[in-house]
C-alpha cells in the first residue's frame, strides 16, 4: 500500500474523517505523495460530501479537501466492518480521525487500544476542546470554537462581531495535525517510538489569539475590530478610490509610513508631526490619519494609487471578491490551477502552497463513495466472494 513519489512515498494513511479539519490534514499527507485511504459509511459518506451540490452535484467543500483518495465504504458499527478497519491498519503508517467526543473509545480505537492491537501506529485524533475540561464533551464546530476562542470578538467591526470567512478553526487544526504528524514520522525514522496525537480546535485557536491575548493580559484592554485593519499598526486599512474600486495600503515601520506620508501623499508636513512619528502614536491617531489617506485616495484610481505605492516601496493590494480572484493573473500567470477528476468530470483545483522542487503534486481525483473498496479489500487479501458476503451483509458498500 505505497504510492511511488513525493517526501511521503511509501506512507499509507487511513482516515476516518468528516468535514474540513482532518480532510485537509489527509489532503495535505497526500499532497507530500502519502496513499490517503478513506472510510465511509455506506450509508452517505462524510456528510461534507452533500453539504451543497454545486460541483456538478457534489459539495464545493470535499471536493476542497479530498482529492487523491480512496474511497472504502465500511459499517463500523457492524462487526465485520470492524474486522475489515483492523486489517487495513495492519498496513496502515497513520490513523487521523475527527468523529465525536468518545466515538474512538467507544469502537475500540482510542490510543490506548491502537498501542496494542497496532504497535508502530501513529494515531492522530482531532477533537473540539480537548478532554480533561468541562468543554470535552461538545460538540464543536469552525463557529463554534471561533466564538468561544474570542476570535469572532476581534473580527467585523466594533458592536459588529463576525467569523472570520474561511474556516480558520478546521484549517489550522488540520495543518497543525499534519504537522505532527510528519514530526513523529521522521522521529520514527531515527528510532523514536510512535506516539499518538491530539489537536483541538479550541486550543488551536486560542493559539491564533496569541496577540489580542498577550496585549489584554498585559494592557488590560480588549482592542476593538477594525474591518479591514488592524489594531497593532497604522496606517493600514481599505480606502476607495476615484475609479470606485478599493485599495488596500500598509505600513508596518516609521521608515515606510515616511515614505508613504512624503512620497505617496506629497504630505512631508505629516511625515515630520510628531503625533505619527512612532507607531504607536499613529495608532492612537489613526482616524486623522485615515481621514487624510482617504482624502488623497478619492483622487486617484486604483492603478495610479498602486503604481505610485509600488515605486515609493509601500505595500498595496487591491480588494478582491472571489470572482475577481478566479481570474487573478497572478495565479494564472505562475500556473497554479490544474484540472483534477471528480465523478462529476474534471474541475480546476489549486496546487498545494509548499513548491518543492523535481516534485509535481499528484492532484487526484476526488472519489465517488466506496470506489475503492473491492480494489482495496482484494489488496487485503480478501477473495471476491468474501467480499460480496460482506456486502451481502451490508459491511461494506
Amino acid at each position: 500500500m505505497t504510492t511511488d513519489s513525493g517526501p511521503l512515498a511509501g506512507v499509507t494513511v487511513v482516515a476516518i474523517e468528516q468535514a474540513v479539519s482532518a480532510p485537509l490534514c489527509t489532503r495535505t499527507l497526500g499532497d507530500f505523495g502519502a496513499r490517503v485511504i478513506k472510510v465511509e459509511n455506506p450509508a452517505g459518506g462524510d456528510f461534507a460530501r452533500h453539504y451543497d451540490d454545486v460541483v456538478g452535484g457534489l459539495g464545493a467543500h470535499f471536493v476542497w479537501v479530498n482529492r487523491g483518495k480512496e474511497s472504502v465504504a465500511l459499517d463500523l458499527k457492524s462487526p465485520a466492518g470492524m474486522a475489515v478497519l483492523h486489517r487495513l491498519l495492519q498496513h496502515a503508517d497513520v490513523l487521523v480521525s475527527n468523529l465525536t467526543p468518545g466515538t474512538t473509545a467507544k469502537l475500540g480505537l482510542a490510543p490506548a487500544d491502537l498501542e496494542v492491537l497496532h504497535p508502530g501506529l501513529i494515531a492522530v485524533e482531532i477533537d473540539g476542546y480537548g478532554p480533561g475540561g468541562p468543554l470535552s464533551h461538545k460538540r464543536a464546530y469552525d463557529l463554534l470554537v471561533q466564538a468561544e476562542s474570542g476570535a469572532c470578538s476581534v473580527t467585523g467591526q466594533a458592536g459588529a462581531p463576525a467569523k472570520p470567512g474561511p474556516p480558520v478553526a478546521d484549517i489550522c487544526s488540520g495543518l497543525y495535525a499534519a504537522l505532527s504528524v510528519l514530526a513523529l514520522l521522521y522521529g520514527k525514522g531515527r528510532g523514536c517510538p510512535p506516539s499518538s496525537v491530539a489537536v483541538s480546535l479550541f486550543d488551536t485557536m486560542t493559539e491564533l489569539m496569541g496577540y489580542p491575548l498577550t496585549y489584554t493580559r498585559h494592557s488590560g484592554v480588549e482592542q476593538q475590530p477594525l474591518g479591514m485593519s488592524s489594531p497593532a499598526v497604522s496606517p493600514y486599512g481599505a480606502y476607495r478610490t476615484a475609479d470606485g474600486r478599493t485599495v488596500v495600503l500598509g505600513t508596518t515601520n516609521d521608515r515606510e509610513w515616511r515614505r508613504l506620508a512624503t512620497e505617496l501623499l506629497g504630505r512631508p508636513d505629516l511625515a515630520d508631526d510628531v503625533r505619527f512619528a512612532v507607531n504607536s502614536g499613529r495608532v492612537e491617531h489613526r482616524a486623522v490619519l485615515d481621514t487624510e489617506i482617504a482624502a488623497w485616495c478619492l483622487r486617484h484610481d486604483l492603478a495610479d494609487i498602486q503604481e505610485r505605492a509600488d515605486a515609493a516601496g509601500i505595500g498595496n493590494s487591491r480588494y478582491n471578491t472571489t470572482k475577481d480572484v478566479l481570474v487573478h493573473p497572478h495565479l494564472a500567470a505562475r500556473g497554479r490551477w490544474r484540472d483534477i477528476d471528480t465523478p462529476a468530470g474534471p474541475v480546476p483545483a489549486l496546487l498545494p502552497p509548499p513548491v518543492i522542487a523535481g516534485f509535481d503534486p499528484p492532484m487526484g481525483a476526488v472519489p465517488a463513495l466506496g470506489a475503492h473498496t473491492d480494489a482495496v479489500l482484494a489488496e487485503l487479501g480478501l477473495s471476491g466472494a468474501e467480499i460480496a458476503a460482506l456486502r451481502e451483509q451490508g459491511a461494506v458498500g
